[in-house]
Order: structure tokens, then C-alpha cells, then sequence
């Protein structure tokens, strides 16, 4: 699936809620199904900044794929839900594709209604971050 696919399938999966509570409680099923990080990744390094919550984001160059893994504090359980999204949509893509998208499902599911500002804020920290990453990997590509 391409990065735009995912994205589309999202928003079908979303479509079927018209509460904003049922959306909610969505994200942090999702986030609930993210699979655990290993202690030893949860660096400040790997730490999302401007995160209300910590947020950890790790990435791993695989051929020319890149993977992302990402965990929250137990109580961050929106911010784990968020940062699951990404990481399903951007993850194991090409860092060039990666750093190119436009992630439109955000605004076509209406996230930005569901979060608090302080949430959006991280949430454009996790956004950044990620792209940032494959901008990084999509630079030393020979």
C-alpha cells in the first residue's frame, strides 16, 4: 500500500464514526494495539519535544525502507493512539516518500478537532520528527 492508501483507509475507518468521543476512544484502541518499544529506545534522543506527554519515536533503515517505533507514558494514551497512526501510514516507505507526504488524513478525519492544542502542538512534533528522519536518510542515499 502507498503512503496516500493508508492515508485513504483511515479516513473509511474514521467515516464510520459520527461522534467525536467514538473517534477518541478509536485513536487510543489504535494506540493500545501499537506494538511495546523497548525500553532501551526510549532516549532522550528519541523523545518527541513539544509533547504535552513523553512521546518516543525511533527509526531503523531497512534496505530502503524505513521503520518506525514509537511508545508513550501509560497515561499518554491519545499521544500513543496519534503516534500510531503515523507510524502505520509512514512507516516502511521509502525516507524520499516519507519526507515528500502530505498527510492529508489528518484533516480529513477532523484530528485537529479530537486534540487539544497542546496535543496538536506534539502532534506536529511527532509529523516533523518523522520527516525529518527520512529527509536525514533520504540525504545519503548514494
Amino acid at each position: 500500500m502507498t503512503i496516500n492508501q493508508k492515508q485513504d483507509e483511515i479516513i473509511d475507518e474514521f467515516d464510520l464514526f459520527d461522534d467525536q468521543l467514538d473517534k477518541t476512544q478509536y485513536i487510543i484502541d489504535l494506540g493500545k494495539k501499537l506494538p511495546p518499544m523497548p525500553e532501551s529506545a526510549k532516549t532522550d534522543e528519541n523523545r518527541i519535544m513539544g509533547c504535552q506527554s513523553k512521546v518516543w519515536v525511533d527509526s531503523e533503515l531497512k534496505g530502503e525502507r524505513l521503520f518506525f517505533m514509537g511508545d508513550s507514558e501509560p497515561t499518554a494514551q491519545i499521544s500513543k493512539g496519534l503516534v500510531s497512526l503515523l507510524i502505520r501510514v509512514l512507516s516502511g516507505e521509502k525516507p524520499e516518500d516519507i519526507a515528500s507526504a502530505d498527510l492529508y488524513f489528518i484533516d480529513k478525519v477532523g484530528m485537529r478537532n479530537l486534540v487539544t492544542s497542546l496535543r496538536a502542538g506534539g502532534l506536529a512534533s511527532m509529523i516533523e520528527r518523522m520527516k525529518n528522519t527520512a529527509r536525514a536518510y533520504a540525504a545519503v542515499k548514494p
